[in-house]
């Protein structure tokens, strides 16, 4: 495997940052936006079993906000980048992504009992830059559960 080297020269830059450091400032920043615009934080880092690959290892899955939206149960995924130069922070939030976090939410759904509340899954974008205050969009209901339901045949042929 080769090593990308990243050369970074100035001192501080949210380059020098790790990784887990920039998601856990954009964490705390989406909290405080949320609860701003009048969201209650019910849970943060919610992470729990939720089954196994097609290698058999058990995979677990991880929402990274929970909150209330009035009587809707807002399920977030946070998305921080120090530079939206290559890609929007929103483009991390693919199929792959929305399942892991549909099938954690149904875990928790079914854990607190809350199968017949209303829901919905949000994503917060955050660009951090040099600077300037950083960059923060709330998208509610990017994604639903349908397109994840299973499809069912039936007798008809066409």
């Amino acid at each position: 495997m080769s090593e990308i080297l990243t050369l970074n020269f100035e001192p501080n830059s949210p380059a020098e940052s790790t990784t887990s450091e920039i998601g856990k400032i954009g964490e705390n920043l989406a909290a405080n936006f949320l609860i701003r615009r009048g969201l209650r934080l019910v849970c943060s880092n919610f992470k729990v079993p939720i089954g196994r690959n097609r290698r058999g290892v058990a995979v677990s899955g991880e929402i990274d906000l929970i909150a209330l939206d009035d009587n809707i149960i807002c399920f977030i995924e946070v998305k921080t980048r120090s530079s939206d130069k290559f890609a929007a922070p929103l483009a991390a939030v693919d199929l792959r992504k929305q399942r892991q976090i549909t099938r954690t939410a149904r875990i928790y759904r079914k854990i607190f009992g809350l199968q017949n509340s209303k829901f919905r899954y949000d994503v917060v974008s955050i660009v951090l830059q040099k600077e300037k205050p950083p960059n923060i969009e709330h998208f509610k209901n990017f994604w639903t559960e349908n397109k994840f339901r299973k499809k069912f045949w039936n007798d008809e042929i066409w």
